[in-house]
């Protein structure tokens, strides 16, 4: 079964030097039918203007993970981190028993462009953490890459939950595939371009919850980048 949340269909803000899309409900978009997928609770898709960012803020009991797709971001926190976030970087920030950052476009003249996702923990209370890797464009081409999973495996970032999220980049006419296994679902978010999932057509800023399928099947029409959530 595939559920297809369709890119014009999210929540949508911009505030200037914020353009913001909602895939679930967040901050004042509120949907209750598109409140998270299993333990996937946001992804905003984020163009933050030159000079701009997010002061100071806090979080708590939340694994954020930061996916930069154009630009950079400049990152600083509470626990001492402070970084540049470039294309092909995953920062995993645990927020647990509470931290404060804040997140901004360090250039005056390019917009930064941004997933942030956001994963229930394992837990609440969990001791925060930082994290940061780079992943070379060579070794996410025309294969699913893990990135972030629950163990740290294969060099990925570690995260406090059941989650093992892959990213890839495809040329035109490329595919990938999947294998899941009975009781795992997936959240597939397309984040450029045009690719074909199991039969269905998504383009850019479409996302879609698959369950009850024994595998994925992505195939690109067009060049695209897309990231895979596999989850309890």
């Amino acid at each position: 079964m595939i559920r297809i949340r369709r890119s014009g269909d999210r929540g949508h803000f911009d505030f200037g030097w914020l353009d913001t899309f909602h895939t679930f409900s967040f901050g004042d978009y509120h949907d209750p039918a598109f409140m998270g997928f299993r333990s996937l609770r946001v992804i905003n898709e984020d163009r933050v203007a030159p000079g701009q960012g997010f002061g100071e803020h806090p979080h708590r009991d939340m694994e954020i993970l930061t996916y930069v797709l154009s630009g950079v971001l400049k990152h600083q926190d509470s626990m001492g981190n402070g970084s540049l976030i470039h294309p092909g970087e995953v920062q995993r920030m645990s927020a647990g028993t509470g931290v404060r950052h804040s997140e901004a476009n360090p250039s005056s003249n390019e917009a930064v462009h941004l997933l942030q996702i956001w994963l229930l923990p394992r837990a609440k209370n969990l001791k925060p953490g930082y994290e940061q890797k780079a992943f070379a464009l060579e070794s996410r081409l025309n294969r699913l890459l893990l990135v972030a999973s629950a163990d740290g495996r294969e060099g990925s970032v570690t995260v406090q939950q059941d989650v093992s999220l892959y990213a890839t980049a495809l040329a035109p006419g490329q595919s990938v595939e999947h294998g899941l296994a009975p009781g795992r679902h997936a959240w597939v978010q397309v984040a450029r371009g045009r690719v074909g999932l199991n039969g269905e057509v998504l383009e850019a800023g479409d996302g879609a919850a698959v369950s009850e399928e024994g595998r994925l099947a992505l195939k690109a029409e067009e060049e695209a980048e897309v990231l895979v959530f596999e989850m309890g």
